[in-house]
């Protein structure tokens, strides 16, 4: 896996500018809810460009599944995607498929990809006591990438891990209303509170760990720093987009498909149509 020195995992042909200037579509893609805090961000920067967002919750979670099953979904999703729709950038916001499928999907698509992953980097900088946590799924953990990176900075810093697929239900759980207990994450990283020194810069090595950045702020020491996406790539996608894309606002409607459909994903879908998704779809994979 190739190294970057970026938070997210740049596009290399950003430099070219969509095919299909007409109406800009950008596509989110994750196993289930986790892109959407990446979907807010980029939508309050980009309020009049069209969204589609699949989550793959057939698939769920990516965190544990096999790197083969995980890259035969993804290409399958942006098959079935891009044959109807003229996608301008897609986002792989799960850093597990991003370290996966990533490289391999750019080789097969003309639009630009950019990926997701592990914001070590930046913990590197923030960091006080030289201790830094990376709390990810096991598949991201695991993961030759993150195994060179945390080499690359074993010199001088000190990064330790926690594997956790448990933190993954909880946050779909918190995001479709159910109520969730803090002592069920207090013990998933109860064991980098028993050390004698605790790591004082966290990296929430996936999107889903973001809508527990409350809870997870409660648990740790006030002065504790969190760390989850880099913003920079608000400012990558300014660059792939045409600016005049974002003044005329486009009549298309905003599309969310899930791969199964269920009674938690129509709970999904509704809260999701708050946020801007009128439209709710099957996707079917062959």
């Amino acid at each position: 896996m190739e190294l970057v020195d970026m938070y997210f995992i740049q596009d290399k042909i950003s430099t070219k500018k969509i095919y299909n200037s007409s109406k800009p579509i950008i596509l989110i893609l994750d196993s289930g809810i986790g892109g959407i805090s990446i979907y807010t961000e980029i939508q309050k920067k980009f309020p009049n460009i069209n969204y589609i967002y699949v989550f793959d919750n057939a698939g769920f979670p990516y965190g544990n599944k096999h790197e083969i099953f995980i890259i035969k979904r993804i290409f399958n999703i942006f098959k079935q995607i891009s044959s109807k729709y003229s996608i301008s950038l897609a986002i792989i916001a799960c850093n597990t498929a991003s370290i996966i499928s990533l490289i391999k999907l750019r080789k097969h698509y003309i639009f630009p990809i950019i990926g997701l992953v592990p914001a070590i980097e930046c913990s590197i900088s923030r960091t006080r006591n030289g201790i830094v946590g990376l709390l990810a799924t096991c598949n991201t953990i695991r993961s030759a990438y993150i195994r060179q990176l945390i080499l690359q900075y074993s010199n001088k810093y000190k990064i330790i891990t926690i594997s956790s697929n448990r933190l993954v239900n909880i946050s779909e759980s918190k995001f479709i209303g159910k109520k969730i207990f803090l002592e069920e994450i207090h013990y998933v990283i109860k064991p980098w509170l028993n050390l004698l020194e605790i790591p004082d810069t966290i990296v929430l090595g996936c999107t889903h760990f973001i809508s527990l950045r409350d809870e997870l702020q409660q648990i740790f020491p006030k002065n504790t720093c969190l760390i989850d996406f880099n913003k920079d790539i608000l400012y990558r996608i300014n660059q792939i987009l045409n600016y005049k894309f974002h003044r005329a606002k486009s009549s298309e409607e905003n599309i969310v498909f899930c791969t199964c459909i269920n009674s938690k994903a129509i709970q999904i879908s509704l809260l999701l149509k708050r946020l801007g998704f009128t439209v709710f779809k099957k996707l079917v994979l062959t």
